[in-house]
């Protein structure tokens, strides 16, 4: 996804980073900002509904635009897409901290991708849902497309899904990756 989209690249320009090194921190993130996505689509959660009309009220499928532009990105919106996936600044910090040990790369430049990225992934999903620009409504089409790229259903053999990396770091088995990804950055605070 991030390859097809161009998002790399634009987040590489804008944070000054060589290609490569970005490529490794939009590796090393983008587990966790699905397991975030995956989290809030859980119906124990309200499902997806909440989650694509924030989306929908940023921009949609715009956001994807508004990263791979020319022009300066503003994070705000992906600091509020964070906010609804992660819940606090404080699992921002340690995605940001648990990325920072197993890529090498300063924190304080993961912790100004995550929003970067949140915004290319919220920016694609909305894009292949077909809410484009504030009709997200109930969040179904962002829902399945989600299940595809977490391995949970359709092919990922056009190169945008992970191919059962959600399953694999979805430890306990419980359908939700980011709680996992979160108890071992926890015992790795300790």
């Amino acid at each position: 996804m991030l390859q097809q989209t161009g998002a790399v690249d634009s987040i590489s320009r804008e944070l000054g980073l060589p290609p490569a090194v970005a490529q490794a921190a939009a590796d090393a993130l983008l587990p966790a900002i699905l397991g975030g996505f995956s989290k809030q689509a859980a119906p124990s959660t309200g499902g997806l509904g909440g989650l694509a009309e924030v989306i929908g009220g940023l921009g949609g499928g715009g956001l994807l635009d508004a990263l791979t532009g020319n022009a300066p990105t503003s994070q705000a919106p992906g600091n509020e897409i964070l906010g609804q996936i992660f819940g606090s600044k404080d699992v921002s910090r340690a995605v940001a901290g648990q990325a920072a040990q197993t890529t090498g790369i300063d924190p304080s430049i993961l912790k100004k991708m995550l929003p970067l990225l949140a915004m290319a992934v919220a920016g694609y999903l909305s894009r292949q849902s077909g809410n484009q620009a504030g009709g997200a409504g109930q969040g179904g089409g962002l829902g399945g497309i989600l299940g595809q790229v977490l391995g949970g259903g359709g092919s990922s053999s056009r190169g945008g899904g992970l191919g059962g990396l959600a399953s694999m770091l979805d430890l306990n088995g419980d359908g939700n990756p980011l709680d996992d990804i979160i108890g071992m950055m926890g015992k790795l605070r300790k």
